[in-house]
């Protein structure tokens, strides 16, 4: 089988991991911060300074000149203007321009009220927009890097063990579903005794995740500090400044802001699974065709549990 690219392993590791080998081709133009993302990778030191900055201070670069970022970011102005050329800009001011259409087109978030004169239609827009405004932010906000380094984890455990209160522990069980098909020995643990007996049986070659939507649930930590101390690498699923994002070795920022006074966590909960989706698709690249004959063999084992298959 030919070499698999990022967008063909998709259709191996998403939705189930159905087994036909296709390429999609991406329906939008990326985003300027989309590029940013990608170019971090081969940016030089200091230009990897402007780049942070940049993305913890998006609204404000486009009123600031080139001198308040270089000082901001504690860099030269040449070093600004070699980032936006970097990032295929013709400078800093076509950079701004960039950033403002950007900010100006994407969607923003704005907590939602639901009151009783509300149609179905109304509660559909409602949903939907506050669910698509939370993906939009957890992508441009979300490190390649950090990404990268938690998909090397993975590909290299011996095992992984998912752990998850509440909602998370659905988060979790999913995240386990997916990667038990890439043929990874795994497991989902809820409860915080086992959770802290699994912990003490791990070693230097065990992968946890912790996947929590408040980032501050206490057996959690607890069961993520042993980990640790046994020699496992932790991986959070977290807003970032959580004491479980602190906790962990590599701590993947999932901020989502929701309204409390409705059923929660609505658009989190699908911000978590959607990471989990890159993870999985992320360790089958890394695996490569070989996991192909093996979904294909659980593909077909399957069709006996169907109805006119």
């Amino acid at each position: 089988m030919p070499g698999l690219t990022p967008f063909a392993v998709a259709g191996l590791s998403l939705a189930g991991y159905h087994v036909s080998i296709r390429t999609i081709t991406p329906h939008k133009i990326m985003s300027i911060i989309q590029t940013i993302q990608q170019a971090r990778q081969r940016l030089r030191k200091s230009e990897l300074k402007v780049c942070e900055y940049i993305l913890k201070h998006q609204e404000e670069i486009i009123h600031m000149r080139i001198v308040d970022l270089a000082s901001a970011a504690e860099v030269s102005e040449p070093t600004v203007v070699r980032f936006c050329r970097a990032i295929n800009c013709s400078g800093f001011q076509d950079f701004k321009l960039q950033l403002a259409q950007h900010l100006a087109t994407r969607q923003e978030f704005e907590p939602f009220k639901i009151a009783d004169t509300d149609s179905v239609g109304d509660l559909s827009m409602k949903v939907f927009d506050a669910t698509l405004a939370t993906l939009e932010q957890v992508r441009d906000a979300i490190s390649p890097a950090t990404i990268e380094a938690a998909i090397n984890a993975l590909s290299r455990a011996k095992r992984v063990e998912f752990y998850g209160f509440g909602a998370s522990a659905a988060v979790a069980a999913d995240a386990q579903h997916k990667f038990f098909r890439l043929k990874i020995s795994s497991a989902v643990y809820s409860d915080p005794h086992i959770q802290l007996m699994s912990a003490m049986s791990l070693t230097d070659d065990d992968v946890v995740i912790a996947i929590s939507q408040s980032g501050q649930t206490d057996a959690l930590i607890d069961a993520m500090r042993i980990a640790n101390e046994y020699g496992a690498t932790t991986i959070a699923l977290a807003p970032g400044n959580s004491l479980v994002a602190k906790e962990a070795n590599i701590a993947i920022a999932i901020d989502a802001e929701e309204e409390v006074e409705i059923y929660t966590p609505l658009s989190s909960r699908i911000a978590h699974l959607v990471v989990i989706d890159l993870l999985a698709v992320g360790v089958a690249q890394r695996i490569g065709p070989t996991i192909s004959q093996h979904l294909q063999a659980v593909h077909k084992g399957l069709k006996t549990l169907r109805q006119g298959e």
